[in-house]
């Protein structure tokens, strides 16, 4: 297994801070930049991980993904 850096953030999140709201799910920090380590077997894989536990469909966006 590699382990991969991914960086995530909430566009949704930001949108609402950006007019003084809140988002009713998520907490205000996911309108910054989250570093998360995922354990995969390549770059697609994690890439796939990443994407269940943080869904596009919820707002949440991959900003980059590297090897850790």
């Amino acid at each position: 297994m590699l382990t991969f850096e991914v960086i995530v953030y909430n566009e949704k999140v930001r949108e609402l801070l950006r007019e003084g709201e809140h988002h009713k799910r998520f907490s205000d920090d996911w309108g910054d930049s989250h570093y998360i380590e995922i354990k995969a077997g390549d770059e697609n894989s994690a890439l796939a991980k990443v994407e269940m536990r943080y869904p596009e469909r919820d707002g949440f966006v991959v900003e980059d993904i590297s090897r850790a």
